[in-house]
């Protein structure tokens, strides 16, 4: 290890840094200066210069007055960094406080941790860093624990933007919880969002595994949830009880969640014959499938009659299955106007099972509201002005093609799913919901540019939507029992 510096030495390193700073912050300043306009003026940047000088001062140890020493039960020998006491300050308070009286600092860090300090310290002197997904927690906890509060944000930020990005392992369930631990509120937001939206890809995963009982929990009472079908999400579940295999209340508690009145009555049936999970908590259950049962062999207006239908064991998920709604892939999308029809079942009740009903939906790129609209006008300074296609944005008008008896008691919301492609996979990243009252949703695509090929809303310049058709039961008539 290198020998620390004369009080002389500290005096010329505080002085380089000094120096060293005053630069850059003259450069900065030159650059927001404002010059009047005067056409002879310029900026002189030699930022990157500074940059790069800063870095070699950290490397090769110059004028250092300081050093840390970092232990890690992962190695016996510690890392050693020589570093300037000035620059550390200016970034952290911790390590303003530690290095106030003393020299040398033994620091203690997991492996985790200790493997990027290196890039953790890089980054105190040059401002930047680079992390890859599984580098993301540890670099918070470092920028946490030393209170750098940039590199806090940055590092967050980097977390809602990448939780799309395709790793073997998974990496949205790990944020989630680590989101969690440090009360990050919008990351943990962030994430269980993105969960709901793409659970089907997350049920298949080695992630799924991971999902801790209050998550779980969470997830089941979402009616956002995007899955194939709630048979599909009763599987995930089971598979998760036979893993972790928690307590019996936790498991009664995670099982009283699945909505069984969406589950066919003929997969009910085979579920209780064969599912080892039901067997164990029949008791628990047992009066949720003989509501399903009742539910699927009467008339829903009927059924609402005696039963609470206004609560989530009867409200649809956003399920994917052809039943309940059609994908609608849109080329060019920014060309012109488009339409397409397609039929749902009336409800997911099995008295139901025969009727269907036919949506009509239309598509504009350019639509324009009444207050945009050109005026008519005789006069010459009431010509009508050009309107911009810029002016316009995206509609979608979902309205169904019949009216029926059928109808009573029954609402409709509808749900719009965009596809996007990141990182090589299409997953939902916007969703809009509406109801019966409204034939669209006012905010529809409203930040998306679909005249730019490069849209991340579009997919080879194809808008991939898929429309859901949730029917929504009400209580009509309340019969004393």
């Amino acid at each position: 290890m290198a020998r620390l510096s004369r009080p002389g030495a500290t005096r010329r390193s505080w002085g380089c840094a000094a120096a060293f700073l005053l630069l850059l912050f003259t450069v900065q300043a030159a650059q927001k200066a404002d010059f009047s306009g005067d056409s002879t003026a310029a900026t002189i940047n030699h930022s990157l210069t500074l940059l790069q000088r800063l870095q070699e001062l950290l490397q090769n140890g110059n004028g250092s007055d300081s050093v840390l020493r970092v232990r890690s039960a992962a190695s016996d020998e510690p890392k050693v960094f020589h570093t300037h006491q000035l620059l550390l300050s200016l970034q952290s308070e911790v390590f303003e406080s530690l290095l106030r009286n003393q020299s040398v600092v033994t620091l203690y860090e997991p492996p985790e941790t200790a493997a990027l300090f290196e890039k953790f310290i890089r980054y105190l002197y040059c401002g930047g860093v680079s992390i890859l997904l599984h580098q993301a927690i540890p670099m918070h906890q470092l920028a946490s624990k030393y209170r750098v509060w940039g590199l806090q944000r940055g590092v967050a930020e980097y977390m809602r933007t990448h939780l799309a990005s395709e790793s073997s392992q998974g990496h949205v369930v790990g944020w989630y919880h680590y989101a969690v631990r440090v009360g990050d509120a919008v990351l943990q937001e962030s994430c269980l969002q993105f969960l709901a939206w793409n659970l089907s890809a997350v049920l298949g995963s080695v992630e799924w595994g991971s999902v801790s009982v209050e998550l779980l929990l969470l997830l089941l009472e979402r009616s956002d949830l995007v899955l194939h079908s709630e048979l599909e999400l009763y599987t995930a579940v089971e598979g998760w009880l036979s893993r972790r295999q928690p307590e019996a209340p936790v498991a009664e508690r995670v099982l009283r969640a699945i909505r069984y009145p969406m589950i066919a009555p003929s997969q009910l049936f085979r579920l209780q014959a064969q599912s080892a999970v039901l067997a164990r908590h029949r008791a628990a259950v047992q009066d949720l499938l003989f509501q399903a049962f009742q539910f699927h062999a009467a008339s829903p207006l009927h059924f609402a009659k005696y039963f609470d239908v206004n609560c989530s064991m009867f409200l649809p998920r956003n399920y994917l299955a052809p039943s309940w709604g059609s994908q609608w892939v849109i080329t060019n999308p920014a060309r012109d106007d488009r339409s397409t029809s397609f039929q749902t079942q009336l409800g997911p009740s099995s008295h139901d099972a025969g009727k269907r009903v036919t949506w009509n939906v239309l598509f504009s790129p350019r639509w324009l509201p009444v207050s945009l609209r050109p005026v008519y006008s005789d006069s010459v300074a009431g010509a009508i002005q050009p309107v911009r296609i810029e002016d316009g944005r995206p509609r979608l008008v979902i309205t169904p093609a019949m009216s029926s008896p059928d109808f009573a008691g029954v609402s409709f919301q509808k749900t719009v799913l965009v596809g996007v492609r990141q990182q090589g996979r299409v997953l939902v990243k916007h969703a809009y919901s509406f109801h019966q009252s409204s034939d669209e949703a006012a905010d529809f695509l409203a930040h998306a540019d679909l005249q730019k090929r490069t849209s991340e809303y579009l997919i080879d310049n194809s808008l991939h939507l898929h429309i859901i058709i949730k029917p929504v039961y009400h209580s009509l008539i309340k019969v004393k029992k």
